[in-house]
């Protein structure tokens, strides 16, 4: 397979080939034939967006302003404040296009990137291109799954609160496909499920996507059409909404808080690969990859930040079946968003692990004041492996001649687990598959990594360079000094400590 990374897949992608995508104009007219004629309201055609007084899109623009529906809830409830949130934005008025670098802090997606973007006539245009990908989850585990733009998962796309966008969907899959816009309070039409509330886009053909964006936070995309399958296959993404600050009071109730200095986000997913296959599975109920990006630890890239940053890491996951309790060590962080909402300080938990369900978003946030490798990683046991399989269980059998007398039927014959999945000093290891991964790959400062699959590293220095961090360059392994270090024990320190191998193994 080619070597292309998918931080240079997207620097280098433009939204030249849109135009052409256009051309495939049938596809939309079939789309507009499955809308009832509905004549546009007047007065209600978007006032930035330059667009035509008859436009299709004014119909689906509803007013939620006025008094009908705050009687149906308590004043001052959730719901009533979720309503009056989403009023602060007018869908027909929006505001215009943020700037990276200028209105918000893009963000970091380790292993990936963010969706190139134009501004057109005050519309933020994305273009999503679906098709085949071959892809690395890691180092001698390749496969042929399905992404966007040449990535899988795909690229995350970035707005501003109150920007109208525009995404392009070209399909170039072997499958009709559609996008939903998984969080997202948008018009039914853009919502993206296949039959019920659009036409399926088919091979070939480009719809069009288009709405003004009312919320912020932390959002995800997906395929809504044979949702199995397709999600199965990698057509995921995340989409992050940045808060338009002018909005917000500086401090007291509603304020957005301390802003971050290092924002990333990362999508848990799982997958079956059987070892030797170039294919994910995506009908089967067992899995044995579990990805942060679409890539398994050490193959991750980590998370760098200088030693006093505050850092948010957003969370999404779209696994089938499995949610995911991500522990990160040495910290404890604050649980700041849920599904995109933002959490109000006071009500902000405080914790060292957060529970991210199946096609939910949580986002936490920390200072950096300890250095260090600090390794974060689902806590299902099983999800820190990689291609693991059923195994007869070994543990604690001796396998004492058993070798020797199964290889003369079975050359390559070796027992595995008898102590342990990680324990193989001075053995060497069973031959794997082509195309396969063993289950613990990964060296550190002191030896084999004993985390893998669902997990990486928050690397925490103090000498973290601006360009560094622009690139998220890894800085190395982290060692710490030596008195901070757990440190085998000497038989005089043992005898000083009034500890003796006969007294311990007593207890």
């Amino acid at each position: 397979m080619p070597d292309l990374t998918r931080r240079n897949a997207l620097r280098t992608a433009t939204l030249g080939g849109t135009a052409a995508a256009l051309a495939a104009a049938p596809s939309l007219a079939r789309a507009a034939a499955t809308q009832p004629d509905t004549p546009s309201t007047p007065g209600t055609t978007p006032a930035g967006q330059h667009l035509p007084e008859n436009n299709p899109y004014a119909h689906l623009l509803r007013d939620t302003s006025g008094d009908e529906w705050r009687a149906k809830m308590a004043p001052g409830s959730t719901l009533a404040k979720a309503y009056e949130d989403w009023e602060r934005i007018e869908p027909d008025k929006p505001l215009p296009p943020g700037r990276p670098g200028v209105d918000y802090t893009p963000v970091v997606t380790p292993n990936n990137g963010s969706l190139p973007f134009e501004i057109r006539d005050g519309v933020k245009v994305f273009h999503l291109i679906a098709e085949e990908v071959q892809h690395r989850f890691a180092e001698g585990l390749e496969a042929y799954t399905w992404g966007y733009n040449g990535v899988t998962q795909g690229p995350t796309i970035e707005a501003v609160e109150g920007e109208r966008v525009r995404i392009y969907v070209t399909n170039r899959l072997p499958a009709p496909t559609t996008v939903h816009w998984h969080g997202f309070i948008l018009p039914h039409g853009m919502d993206g499920v296949s039959g019920l509330e659009q036409a399926p886009i088919l091979p070939g053909e480009t719809f069009k996507y288009e709405w003004t964006i009312r919320q912020n936070g932390t959002f995800m995309y997906h395929s809504h059409h044979d949702t199995m399958t397709q999600e199965g296959m990698g057509l995921t993404g995340m989409f992050i909404v940045h808060p338009r600050r002018e909005l917000y009071p500086a401090s007291g109730p509603g304020a957005l808080g301390p802003e971050v200095d290092r924002d990333f986000a990362i999508m848990l997913q799982t997958w079956f690969m059987p070892p030797g296959t170039h294919r994910p599975d995506p009908f089967s109920m067992m899995f044995n990859l579990f990805t942060m990006n679409a890539h398994v630890m050490p193959d991750t890239e980590p998370l760098v930040a200088r030693l006093g940053q505050r850092v948010r890491i957003r969370f999404g996951n779209l696994s089938a079946v499995h949610h995911h309790p991500i522990h990160l060590h040495g910290y404890e962080f604050a649980v700041t968003a849920e599904d995109g909402r933002r959490i109000p300080p006071e009500d902000q938990d405080i914790q060292a692990t957060i529970f991210v369900p199946v096609g939910r978003t949580k986002d936490i946030e920390l200072v950096g004041i300890y250095e260090g490798d600090w390794v974060f990683h689902c806590h299902m046991t099983h999800h820190i492996m990689t291609q693991m399989m059923h195994f007869t269980n070994t543990v604690g059998m001796n396998p004492a001649g058993l070798d020797e007398k199964v290889q003369e039927l079975l050359p390559d014959f070796m027992t595995m687990g008898n102590a342990g999945m990680n324990d193989r000093t001075g053995r060497p290891m069973h031959p794997i598959p082509e195309n396969s991964r063993p289950m613990y790959k990964g060296m550190g400062p002191y030896g084999k990594v004993s985390v893998a699959g669902m997990a990486n590293l928050l690397k925490i220095r103090r000498n973290v360079t601006d360009e560094m961090l622009a690139n998220n360059t890894d800085p190395g392994m982290y060692r710490g000094p030596r008195a901070t270090q757990a440190l085998p024990v000497s038989p005089e320190e043992m005898r000083a400590a009034g500890l003796t191998t006969e007294r311990l193994a007593s207890r």
